[in-house]
């Protein structure tokens, strides 16, 4: 007894109808491009985690050295490492600020009115530059803190500084381009 529940080609055909109708289909570029995306800026905001990690251990590695318990006859901790143990916090907050935003980054949406006025396909791709240029820098920077010394940090903290301001202006650029129509 043959039964039609069986059959290949009218389950395949359900099932690409289904996918339609949710509008998805597997086999098109912009899915697996979207997908690229989506793990892309996944990766680079684990490496930021890790990079905001790297800057705490130093953060209380030096808080731990340079700012002891205090005594009668150093009842205040230096100002100066106060100030280093401060930047060091407040670097690992700008990290772990860019990598809630890389997390949050949006992709365009899939729906009539974007396919209107904008190339899903085109879109993607540059979307996918930008996330591969984040990735990199995402990685120089945890390259840069990961292991570093607090003392070490604090000394090269312009040159960190100037490697967030990168990755801002990169997430700049992605923003701008899904304000702009793609043709």
């Amino acid at each position: 007894m043959s039964s039609g529940f069986y059959d290949a080609g009218a389950l395949r055909q359900v099932a690409i109808n289904l996918f339609h109708g949710w509008g998805y289909n597997f086999y098109r570029k912009e899915n697996q491009l979207r997908a690229d995306d989506l793990l892309v800026r996944s990766k680079t905001a684990w490496l930021l985690g890790r990079a905001r990690e790297g800057v705490e251990a130093a953060e209380s590695s030096y808080r731990r050295t340079e700012l002891p318990p205090p005594t009668r006859q150093h009842p205040f901790p230096s100002p100066q490492a106060v100030a280093g143990a401060q930047s060091l916090e407040r670097l690992a907050q700008a990290i772990g600020t860019l990598k809630g935003r890389i997390e949050a980054l949006p992709a365009p949406e899939n729906d009539r009115m974007t396919q209107r006025y904008r190339t899903e396909a085109a879109t993607l791709e540059t979307l996918i530059a930008h996330d591969e240029q984040l990735i990199g820098q995402a990685d120089l920077l945890r390259s840069m803190v990961e292991g570093a010394d607090g003392t070490a940090l604090i000394a090269a903290i312009a040159e960190v500084e100037s490697g967030l301001a990168a990755i801002q202006a990169t997430l700049h650029e992605r923003e701008a381009v899904l304000l702009n129509p793609i043709g």
